[in-house]
């Protein structure tokens, strides 16, 4: 069956040509309301990201994501691998609420917070607005032959990206390291930590390669949340969307001519100018309803509603409206969907808070030390070997630790050169002690004990053991 002309954006994007080869796509300089208010969220979002690594709160770097050491701090909170499952809970949140927002209000969060669309739109793309001019000055030099204008915008462009580019990739390398690591390395010199220097020039690469070639492909070909939409998406969900009602009336779309009534002609709204579409960061016709490379960036709206404006019509021809709004005039409430999202959401969000605040400081782990058994030290004495780990979670060193067991009397001493056993912070402290038992306070070879953790006198952490002792024959 043939596809309808109006239809072949279904089985094509606009990045591709007929001959599947890359469509360069060269969209004109956006400006409006909405570009402006893009501009100041972007801002805010590029100030926020280059100091979060850098920013502290009791100690702990705001956001960072220590895959390597298994350490992750978000919003000031420190997880360690022992937190992996408050970890796991706060990025299901996270999903979850963007899933909500998605359902709710399309892919508003790819064209307003998704940092490779700000970097794109609001960085890269500015840069080259300002050296290759708008969209007709980049058709034009692109075709240009390689003459002492082109080389030079070239390099200059390309110097800039990479430049750019560096920094992005010591930014997110301090998220991973943290930013205190980066800025010592900094000043201690790269080429002595050679194990971090040829990490970053890859990232440098891949965010060069990113932002200088492959574009807007990352939104739809590689991002997965994009093609969440033809799940998540409905006909109540509000998006960037084309009022085909009013723009193509009974007649369908027509060229602008001035003194012209298109309403007794049976024309709609739209004057089929293509600012719409020329103006559009993926080259896609909005017209043509929503699509998988839509990210929702508000550029068309601005566009049309300044073309509605200079030729004395209503603006919203292109607006946030959901299927439904513009079919039967319905405004946006929540769904059962919707409702159920919440519920999941807040609930989650209840039990994450329960846990963070009964979330030891210090946590302990202490392991009978394996393939050995128990000491007879004397008739009535009998000992275990066990190995210890002390995790602390605070920015603060903790001093003067000692175990101590309960409702028992035994002594535990640490294998230790020091009788000061000091945690340091945000550090582990690991080592060999031994528990020594009276004979006659053990119920046969299999005992359960508690170990109290205290520091200076004051309980820290409580943990439980398994002490071996003689089997009794009765």
């Amino acid at each position: 069956m043939e596809t309808p002309a109006n239809e072949v954006f279904r089985d094509s994007i606009g990045t591709i040509n007929e001959d599947g080869k890359r469509n360069w796509i060269f969209p004109k300089k956006p400006s409006g309301p909405f570009w402006e208010k893009r501009k100041l969220v972007s801002y805010v979002l590029l100030a926020f990201l280059f100091a979060s690594p850098f920013i502290k709160i009791n100690g702990n770097q705001f956001l960072m994501f220590n895959v390597l050491e298994r350490r992750f701090n978000i919003f000031g909170f420190p997880f360690w691998p022992q937190d992996f499952h408050l970890f796991v809970i706060s990025m299901i949140i996270i999903v979850i609420f963007i899933t909500l927002f998605t359902v709710g209000f399309g892919r508003i969060f790819c064209g307003w917070l998704c940092p490779q669309t700000i970097f794109m739109e609001m960085v890269f793309r500015r840069i080259e607005f300002w050296i290759d001019g708008d969209r007709n000055k980049q058709r034009k030099l692109a075709k240009q032959k390689w003459d002492g204008e082109k080389i030079r915008k070239r390099v200059l462009k390309w110097f800039i990206f990479l430049v750019i580019s560096f920094l992005i990739a010591n930014v997110f390398l301090a998220y991973l390291i943290s930013g205190d690591k980066l800025i010592k390395y900094i000043v201690e010199g790269p080429f002595k930590h050679l194990g971090t220097l040829i990490p970053l020039i890859i990232f440098t690469g891949v965010f060069y390669f990113v932002f200088a070639w492959f574009r807007e492909q990352v939104c739809i070909i590689a991002c997965p949340y994009g093609r969440l939409q033809g799940v998540l998406l409905d006909t109540k969900s509000i998006v960037v969307a084309y009022d085909h009602k009013r723009g193509e009336g009974e007649n369908g779309r027509k060229s602008f001519r001035k003194n012209e009534d298109r309403e007794a002609l049976g024309h709609g709204d739209c004057i089929d100018c293509f600012q719409c579409v020329h103006v559009c960061p993926t080259g896609i016709d909005i017209r043509n309803g929503t699509q998988l490379e839509c990210v929702n960036c508000t550029a068309c709206i601005d566009e049309c509603d300044t073309i509605m404006e200079k030729i004395n019509l209503p603006k919203g021809l292109i607006r946030y409206a959901s299927e439904e709004n513009i079919e039967k005039k319905t405004k946006f409430k929540l769904t059962a969907r919707m409702k159920g999202y919440i519920a999941v959401l807040v609930i989650l969000t209840g039990i994450l808070i329960g846990m963070l605040a009964l979330r030891n400081d210090v946590e302990a782990n202490i392991l009978r030390l394996p393939g050995q058994l128990y000491e007879q030290k004397s008739e009535t004495i009998i000992s275990n070997v066990y190995t210890y780990k002390l995790v602390n979670k605070t920015s603060e060193d903790i001093e003067n630790i000692s175990f101590k067991i309960r409702n028992m009397e035994g002594e535990v001493k640490l294998v230790s050169n020091s009788d000061n056993l000091v945690l340091k912070s945000q550090d582990i402290a690991e080592g060999t002690l031994f528990i020594e038992l009276n004979k006659t306070d053990l119920s046969g070879d299999k005992n359960k004990l508690t170990i109290d953790i205290y520091s200076h006198n004051k309980l820290i952490e409580t943990t439980s053991i398994g002490f071996l002792g003689p089997r009794s024959y009765n």
